[in-house]
């Protein structure tokens, strides 16, 4: 049950806060399959407001990677990944460390992820009917964005334009969810995109996600509940969009004050992730 509860915890921990596609890039899908990591797939493809698209084979999100399989980390390799932001707090790193593939160097970006168990047994104590709207709570914090995604998007204006970087939390869900958010608005992703792209994870998560919900069922705790805690609902997604643009102005003027990303740095991270 501690074991259960502690990944719970970490699954559905907040840290503040689209069509799939059969292009191909490096002989992958969008979804990269991977033996022992699950929601693994490349944000290439996605077409902007200006009528270009994300480049493929520059951008992945995923869930845990603690268990990549030697044959998993040649994939990593054979995708030219050289930089992986770990999205996650102490604790859950401490339990699960990521597995990197050869030549690659790891951040850790853990701000607003510090007591994922504290976030988690809040709701789980909290009432049924009460914990989409926290849900939508957490994911409408805005104190620990910039701590948290600046220096992810630093990575992405120094990486040299033939490598790769990947990012990712534990489900890939709600951290990963916002960083990828965050990506695809700066490179003038449509915002009804973006949340397709979000909902994806029910789709590429389903398996593990199911496995987690029965587990924890047979533990005692509601079904439904633990199903819709675990699902990536655009709204929660919408909940981030409002919120910045209530207290920013726009998403454009959270990018520049919030994550410093001056026209000259925007102007390099579009030439550098579309095409």
């Amino acid at each position: 049950m501690q074991k259960l509860t502690f990944l719970l915890f970490s699954l559905i921990s907040f840290c503040s806060f689209g069509q799939t596609t059969d292009t191909l890039v490096y002989n992958a899908k969008r979804a990269v399959p991977l033996e022992g990591a699950s929601n693994f797939r490349d944000l290439g493809g996605y077409p902007t407001k200006n009528g270009r698209r994300v480049k493929w084979g520059h951008l992945y999100r995923s869930a845990d990677i603690s268990k990549l399989t030697d044959a998993d980390l040649q994939v990593l390799a054979d995708l030219h990944i050289t930089a992986v932001c770990d999205l996650r707090g102490p604790d859950e790193i401490k339990t699960n460390p990521d597995r990197l593939p050869a030549g690659a160097t790891w951040y850790n970006m853990p701000a607003g992820s510090e007591n994922t168990s504290a976030t988690t047994a809040a709701l789980m104590g909290a009432k049924p009917a009460n914990r989409d709207s926290m849900m939508m709570v957490f994911y409408g914090r805005t104190d620990h964005l910039k701590a948290k995604y600046k220096p992810m998007f630093d990575q992405l204006l120094a990486l040299n334009n033939d490598k790769a970087l990947l990012f990712h939390c534990t489900a890939g869900k709600d951290r990963t969810g916002i960083g990828a958010a965050l990506i695809l608005s700066a490179l003038g992703v449509d915002r009804a995109i973006i949340l397709k792209d979000y909902a994806a994870t029910n789709e590429y998560w389903k398996g593990n996600r199911e496995q987690l919900v029965q587990a924890m069922a047979k533990q005692g705790m509601d079904e439904k509940t633990v199903k819709s805690m675990l699902a990536a609902n655009p709204s929660y997604l919408q909940t981030t969009f409002d919120t910045i643009d209530r207290q920013y102005g726009s998403m454009d003027k959270f990018l520049a004050k919030e994550l410093e990303l001056t026209p000259k740095k925007l102007a390099l991270l579009r030439a550098k992730y579309i095409q």
